[in-house]
């Protein structure tokens, strides 16, 4: 089948990712050609870098490609087929209070977990409400794949707000996970597994793990996560787990797994199941940001920066961003009627059927022309509906808190997030939060 050639804007030029999923989309010209490529970020100077770069990168490398960087919504969003947002509002700046100002309260310091997911999330929303209205001004008939976190919360006000908008939120982390599964089990591509799965977003279990033979692959697989959790004997085939905090993160997978051992977790519920343990082994003085600060950040601009100067990136060391993979099979699914199955955010409607029917929830979809469909995963377990249920409220609430600008509601989603203590301690740390996001927030009533 032939396949019609695509319109891209990459919303968030400005990312550390953003030459790496250019790369990709290059690499990617059989299964997903590109006639146009723009990037788009309202911060100019960030942008610059990257948008220099990727020009370079792109003459060389597939100069059919009308490419662009812009900093104007009309010229951005104009004659464009998809919509790749990847946006973070405040930027590393503000990730590093999200982290730092829980961890001085004891409570767990994570971007898209517990007190900071939800500042972040205050601050993404309304930058994400603003890319669809772009996007529905410019080009009415296209689909944004939104991939800026925290996902679950940026669902749920877009399921709200915008409920009509062709938006798809999605998220890489079950895809790098089964890549290391795929690495474990001696399977060729994460693509060889056929999963069953439900939860939130960073907030799942997996239930079913099968090839497309249709041999279970459940037994190996947590015989290996108990001794080892995720981790695999060849960590160095993995890049995630070259990092001190993701190895950690992988192998912790190990008593996650031990609480519910008939399913196999999402590693972020670490972060709520064993709170105790992130906050005692976190240094409150220099934390994740401050490791992407230091060391991608720092080295993706220096090469963008060679590669403009030299006008060559014929020996670059940016590669093809493997957490991209999924948004080009996303695409395809969507411009080409593949039928892919793929782990999507969406509303729930009976998919995982003792839970709500309008919460966001992560489940396997068939995804076509006519957009996603989600495959009914059943109920969840006592243990795991609880902990969605309450999961569930603390991103309702978190919206909530948003649009009627409620100091209460964004209280109570504080209390009830099972990474914070009391609502003491949830009350003092909306305060400081408040103030270091004043900014970005609304004013509180």
């Amino acid at each position: 089948m032939e396949r019609k050639e695509q319109s891209v804007v990459i919303a968030g030029g400005g990312s550390t990712y953003t030459a790496s999923i250019v790369m990709l989309l290059i690499e990617n010209q059989d299964k997903f050609p590109l006639r146009k490529l723009k990037l788009y970020d309202n911060d100019a100077e960030r942008q610059e870098p990257i948008g220099k770069a990727c020009e370079v990168i792109v003459k060389e490398r597939a100069p059919h490609i009308d490419f662009s960087y812009t900093t104007d919504p009309e010229a951005g969003f104009t004659d464009v087929d998809f919509v790749m947002a990847h946006i973070r509002v405040g930027g590393l700046k503000m990730r590093e209070k999200d982290e730092k100002i829980p961890l001085k309260y004891g409570v767990v310091g994570q971007e898209t977990c517990g007190p900071g997911g939800i500042a972040y999330g205050l601050r993404s929303i309304p930058g994400v409400l603003e890319l669809i209205d772009y996007m529905e001004k410019y080009s009415p008939n296209a689909w944004m794949l939104n991939y800026s976190n925290p996902a679950g919360i940026v669902a749920e006000a877009t399921r709200i707000l915008r409920p009509d908008s062709k938006i798809i939120n999605i998220c890489d982390m079950p895809v790098a996970i089964k890549k290391s599964w795929a690495d474990i089990l001696g399977l060729e591509s994460e693509t060889d597994i056929i999963d069953r799965y439900y939860g939130l977003n960073h907030f799942g279990w997996w239930t079913d793990i099968r090839d497309k033979e249709g041999n279970d692959l459940m037994p190996k697989l947590k015989e290996h996560t108990t001794k080892y959790g995720y981790a695999t004997a060849g960590e160095e085939t993995n890049p995630l787990l070259s990092e001190e905090s993701w190895a950690d993160t992988y192998t912790k997978a190990k008593d996650i797994y031990a609480v519910d051992p008939d399913t196999l977790p999402n590693t972020y519920l670490k972060y709520y199941l064993f709170p105790d343990y992130v906050v005692e082994t976190a240094n409150p003085n220099h934390t994740r940001a401050n490791e992407v600060m230091e060391h991608r950040e720092k080295n993706i601009f220096a090469e963008c920066r060679r590669i403009a100067e030299n006008g060559t990136a014929e020996d670059t060391n940016i590669v093809a961003g493997e957490h991209a993979e999924f948004i080009v099979q996303l695409a395809s699914a969507l411009a080409f009627n593949t039928h892919e199955r793929m782990l999507l955010i969406v509303e729930n409607k009976g998919a995982i059927s003792n839970i709500q029917d309008d919460a966001m929830v992560e489940v396997p979809c068939i995804v076509s022309k006519y957009g996603v469909e989600p495959l009914a995963m059943g109920p969840a377990s006592t243990f795991q509906k609880g902990m969605i249920e309450q999961q569930l409220a603390v991103e309702k609430l978190t919206v909530q808190g948003l649009f009627e600008q409620s100091y209460q509601k964004l209280w109570q989603a504080l209390s009830l997030s099972k990474t914070v203590p009391s609502a003491k301690v949830a009350k003092d740390l909306l305060d400081e939060l408040i103030e270091a996001n004043a900014d970005f927030w609304p004013e509180l009533k």
